[in-house]
């Protein structure tokens, strides 16, 4: 179901212009980074089709990732790497790459809707937390997109030099193929050394 404008709609009530949607994807993998989003679009405006990204096939997330480039007032993305995940530990990491994404949008952003239970300490930012507000927040949801989007092509530049882990198929997450080939191959330098790697 696509997510709707109703609690963006609230702020606009409120006189915010610049509101925008805040998700990260990649959490739970075990190699590569934790990118994070955030997605500023025109009080009132809409992508048609966008809607939580685990949702949506990798065609239809590309194709939606580009309308909403081309729609926005601002998109902007963070990272955590691996060696950032294993020192911070992923939860600090996933929030902070959210507000490295939330820091590169131009213009700012005038309030924040974060996907989750948990927001920046310190923000800058007015913000409100949404449990599952990928599915709820037409912004939340068109961040999930780009989110993924791109940490699906980052791990597909990764596959091209380590093409044994088969990360352009799973994206690092903990399959079979990819508890297999760490048993084969041992971890690479682009695996979280924090998390358990073995089943």
């Amino acid at each position: 179901m696509p997510a709707t404008l109703e609690i963006e709609s609230s702020y606009w009530k409120q006189g915010y212009t610049r509101v925008a949607g805040v998700d990260e994807a990649g959490r739970g993998c075990l190699a590569g980074p934790v990118v994070a989003a955030a997605v500023i679009l025109p009080p009132g405006v809409t992508v048609p089709g966008v809607a939580d990204s685990k949702t949506l096939s990798p065609a239809r997330r590309d194709a939606l990732a580009q309308a909403i480039q081309r729609t926005a007032v601002a998109v902007g993305v963070g990272l955590c790497t691996p060696e950032e995940i294993d020192r911070m530990n992923i939860l600090r990491a996933a929030l902070e790459a959210m507000r490295r994404a939330a820091a590169g949008l131009s213009p700012a952003a005038e309030v924040l809707l974060i996907d989750g239970n948990r927001g920046f300490p310190d923000s800058p930012w007015p913000y409100e937390t949404l449990v599952r507000g990928d599915r709820r927040c037409h912004a939340v949801a068109a961040a999930s997109i780009i989110a993924k989007t791109t940490r699906d092509h980052l791990m597909a530049d990764l596959h091209r030099l380590r093409p044994c882990y088969g990360w352009a198929k799973n994206k690092g997450y903990p399959t079979k193929d990819h508890y297999d080939a760490l048993a084969a191959h041992g971890p690479s330098p682009f695996h979280r050394r924090s998390f358990r790697l073995s089943r």
